[in-house]
């Protein structure tokens, strides 16, 4: 510690009267443990160094602050102006002005805890970007092939979500995602695991969510940046996080919120008894209304056979038939007629035909002779020793010519 010697008269300078006052304040025990309540104000935080600068006030003084970023970063709340926290901290003295200050070491909200503190924030926050909009919910889809679960796969969620999964749709297929489901390394792994299943597509809806517990437990599921993954993917998400009376933010940016795992699996796929009953139901339903229909359309049928032989339109019925009778007999009559003139006139054709058919002809002892595909109609065609074909009425021979 510094110590002017102030036996003789002297003077100091500024520096070395700070630099007293700092040894004196700064080598206090009493002072170097504080615990001070106060409102903030002026709270800013400099964006190169990451310190906070505020000042803490009651109703008659002010205290000039700081908190390095090195204690900041692990508030699990956001200070603010107007806000009433306690503080730890130790006094010490900027010697360049002569100032003396409270450097904070940790930061707790004055009467609610740091935790709800930081979870309402998020909310206002998230809400307020309209992340937990109702129109971007997006809808589950009705028979799912695929569900994909993200969870502890030791914890009793995964057991109660499978068995409800395969008791209520025996067909539909589970993918887990395990994962922690709390501590710090919890949020990277559950943000990790929701862009895998959509990026990949690996399913139709997500479950994820764990068990009850803590507020201390259930915080992975309250991580801002857990938050935007839910709200970008573009597979629908139920969220299952704790008991009925937990809420987390997970919850609120989630598609669909369950209150428990069985409820998120029961929400996820339908029963397959209900779909059985409503089924049966329908057909049930589809078969009375063609059997309504049918009664009502026999009805009307009836009514109006019964209206028709009221006015009796049988005799000029009667009268058509007879026509259209007759005029069928006379049509029939010309086409036999026809028919059998037509008839003659062919028979007559097909003789000639068959008197001018060369295979007639050959029938009646003939023959025609070729050689190289043309008739021979001379010997002159022919020399001794040619080959040439003779074709009869029942197939065709070779011959060769002599002298």
């Amino acid at each position: 510690m510094y110590t002017p010697n102030f036996k003789t008269p002297s003077i100091l300078n500024v520096s070395q009267l700070n630099t007293y006052i700092k040894s004196l304040l700064e080598n206090d025990i009493k002072l170097n443990t504080v615990f001070l309540a106060g409102e903030i104000s002026n709270f800013n935080v400099n964006s190169k160094s990451g310190h906070a600068y505020l000042t803490l006030k009651d109703e008659s003084s002010v205290i000039r602050s700081i908190m390095f970023a090195g204690n900041l970063r692990y508030l699990k709340f956001m200070p603010a102006n107007g806000m009433k926290v306690i503080c730890r901290g130790r006094v010490t003295v900027y010697a360049p002005t002569g100032q003396y200050q409270l450097n904070i070491e940790d930061m707790q909200p004055d009467g609610i805890g740091a935790l709800t503190l930081a979870y309402e924030q998020l909310k206002a926050k998230l809400s307020q970007k309209g992340l937990f909009s109702v129109e971007h919910k997006k809808p589950l889809p009705r028979f799912p092939q695929t569900v994909g679960v993200i969870t502890s796969p030791t914890g009793a969620a995964i057991q109660d979500i499978r068995k409800t999964l395969l008791r209520r749709f025996p067909c539909v297929d589970i993918v887990l995602c395990p994962v922690l489901v709390q501590g710090d390394g919890a949020p990277e792994q559950l943000i990790r695991a929701v862009k895998l299943l959509d990026e990949y597509n690996l399913c139709d809806v997500i479950i994820i969510g764990r068990g009850g517990g803590s507020v201390e437990d259930l915080w992975a599921f309250n991580n801002e940046n857990l938050a935007y993954a839910i709200y970008d993917c573009k597979i629908p998400v139920i969220s299952a996080v704790g008991h009925e009376i937990n809420d987390t933010i997970c919850d609120f940016v989630a598609d669909k919120r369950a209150a428990t795992p069985t409820a998120a699996a029961e929400i996820a796929v339908l029963d397959q008894n209900e779909l059985r009953a409503f089924y049966r139901n329908q057909f049930q339903y589809v078969t009375s209304s063609v059997n309504n229909l049918l009664n009502n359309s026999n009805l009307l049928v009836s009514n109006l056979r019964h209206r028709l032989s009221a006015v009796s339109p049988k005799t000029v019925i009667n009268e058509y038939e007879l026509n259209l009778k007759n005029t069928s007999n006379v049509i029939s009559g010309k086409m036999d007629e026809r028919l059998n003139f037509d008839l003659s006139k062919i028979k007559n054709t097909a003789s000639k035909l068959d008197a001018l058919n060369p295979i007639s002809v050959l029938a009646r002892g003939y023959s025609i002779a070729e050689k190289d595909g043309k008739v021979i109609s001379s010997k002159k065609q022919l020399h001794s020793g040619d080959k040439f074909t003779l074709e009869f009425s029942d197939g065709k021979i070779t011959a060769t010519a002599g002298e």
